[in-house]
């Protein structure tokens, strides 16, 4: 089929239909704004910083912390915001994939810097979802969710990654498999665990830099790590500024080209090795832990302002969290003595199924999008990310993908909304004990922490004199005092079947059912699924 079409000089010409839909098409205004609107995205990842360690949230505490606090000033900051768990790993695959991560073949405690990848590269990712949409993604940072080390021998009889010697099979002389590389990310440089887990060696699309030629550890106080192979180029105090370094490098390449870009920079701090260089030891007056968290700040303070001069801070979504509460490892007794307190006003801390061990710091700032200054009471989860960059771009989730998330972009544009955007939230600590929260109640499927705090899962002379449950009333009981379980009976079945129905439907947001990874044989406290 052909059409008319009159061009410049009056001259008409018989063109295809096809071509004038075509040329339509693509000169379509709609789309052109689409596409140029697409705003890069920034997510900082800190490690085991606690709700009350930056100064916006905890503003009684005696450190400071002006750069992250400007961003809250400059956008949003979320009040009731958690991770997926208590403890890295899991929360690092929920961030991913917007779905929990005890769905998956990890059903308690973390992976090591040996592990496996824990992420099939068939599951959708944020990184591999925003490529279809023209993004250039990035990870930079600590990774800790597995990746398949080349081995000298095929037959691997050594330990999970705990003790020196399970090393001594890798081959660092070649590419590792199934990394970021294999879930969407166009550039990748990290290291595979912790940085207190061996081996410590950077790795950069999927090849080490260096080939470890010895083996350190470090045993005393704040900066302990693991023994293992250490590669040349691997300096356990500078890793922190070195991955800084590489974000800024990164902004700088991307600030050349015209296609938006994804950036998730995972630090590997204030976590254990806790190692403020020598500019920032004793700047907090308080202990090395608090010295580490203010260089933190002022990092990503620089960072947020190379991305300014480099014109790029107008069209960026820049979100900055933690994967959960602060570790012991700080030492809460001297900082509580010294007046900080890094969960604030919540019980306990990393680990643990109550607040401190996985209500955490969210702000998110978007030059023209988010009103500056706003502040939300709502309870949102890590896994969200997923389902607000899929909304934000357009882009539909399968059934098959973000089974956990929940878009926060309605928030984001609207922080005054006060109906909630997720009908209930899972926690989950290190043992794979489970919690659910709907509205103000909180229900722990536990008698004790579930993590390091008393009472101890491993106190059973203690916890035997529990109630099995726990349900508190998070909006008049923030520091999980008041256990009311038995004083709400109806409370307790509605959220058991609540929970119960997320974890059979492989699923806790609208949509088809789905599969979890396994369900039985080494899930924690199951009993609940047939209340």
């Amino acid at each position: 089929m052909i059409g008319l079409i009159k061009i410049k000089g009056g001259m008409i010409r018989w063109i295809p239909i096809a071509v004038i839909i075509c040329l339509f098409l693509s000169c379509s205004p709609k789309k052109q704004k689409k596409q140029s609107e697409l705003p890069n995205i920034i997510y900082v990842l800190a490690d085991d910083l606690g709700y009350g360690d930056l100064s916006v949230y905890n503003p009684d505490s005696p450190i400071r912390t002006p750069n992250l606090d400007r961003l809250a000033t400059n956008g949003i900051r979320f009040t009731d915001a958690h991770t997926s768990a208590s403890v890295c790993t899991p929360t690092r695959y929920g961030i991913l994939t917007g779905r929990y991560t005890w769905r998956s073949a990890l059903k308690s405690g973390v992976l090591t810097g040996k592990s496996k990848a824990l992420i099939p590269p068939d599951r959708t990712t944020i990184a591999s979802m925003l490529k279809t949409k023209g993004y250039h993604t990035a990870f930079i940072g600590k990774w800790h969710l597995g990746w398949d080390w080349a081995l000298n021998s095929p037959d691997d009889t050594s330990g999970e990654g705990w003790d020196a010697r399970d090393f001594d099979n890798l081959d660092f002389s070649k590419p590792v498999q199934n990394g970021p590389e294999s879930l969407g990310f166009d550039y990748s440089f990290g290291h595979s665990g912790s940085l207190d887990m061996a081996p410590y060696v950077y790795v950069e699309n999927g090849m080490p830099t260096q080939i470890p030629t010895k083996s350190t550890v470090n045993t005393g106080g704040f900066t302990w790590w693991r023994e293992g192979p250490t590669a040349d180029d691997f300096i356990h105090e500078d890793v922190t500024p070195n991955f800084f370094r590489k974000a800024a490098t990164y902004l700088e390449q991307r600030a050349k080209t015209k296609e938006p870009f994804l950036l998730y920079l995972a630090l590997p701090s204030p976590h254990t090795p806790i190692l403020p260089t020598a500019e920032w030891q004793g700047k907090s007056g308080l202990n090395t832990y608090t010295d580490f968290v203010m260089m933190v700040d002022d990092y990503f303070g620089k960072l947020m302002t190379q991305l300014s001069n480099l014109g790029l801070e107008q069209n960026t979504l820049i979100i900055f969290t933690s994967d959960n509460g602060c570790s012991p490892q700080a030492d809460f007794e001297d900082l509580i003595a010294k007046g900080h307190n890094p969960s604030h006003i919540y019980r306990g801390h990393k680990a643990d199924i109550f607040e401190g061990g996985h209500r955490v710091p969210f702000i998110a700032q978007w030059a023209g999008k988010i009103n500056p200054g706003s502040i939300s009471d709502q309870v949102i989860c890590t896994t969200d990310l997923m389902a607000t960059l899929a909304d934000i771009t357009d882009y539909t989730l399968a059934d098959t993908e973000g089974e956990d998330s929940v878009s926060l972009l309605p928030v984001l544009l609207n922080p005054e909304r006060e109906d909630p955007i997720r009908e209930a939230t899972v926690h989950h600590s290190i043992n794979g004990s489970f919690a659910i929260r709907k509205g103000g109640w909180k229900l722990i499927l536990a008698p004790d922490s579930g993590g390091w705090s008393d009472p101890k899962p491993e106190n059973t002379e203690a916890t035997d004199t529990l109630p099995k449950y726990q349900l508190y009333n998070i909006q008049l009981d923030p520091g999980e005092i008041q256990n009311v379980v038995s004083a709400h009976p109806e409370i307790v079945t509605e959220l058991k079947e609540l929970l119960a129905g997320y974890i059979k439907n492989g699923r806790s947001t609208p949509g088809a059912p789905q599969k979890n990874d396994t369900i039985s044989g080494n899930w924690h406290q199951l009993n609940f699924l047939d209340p």
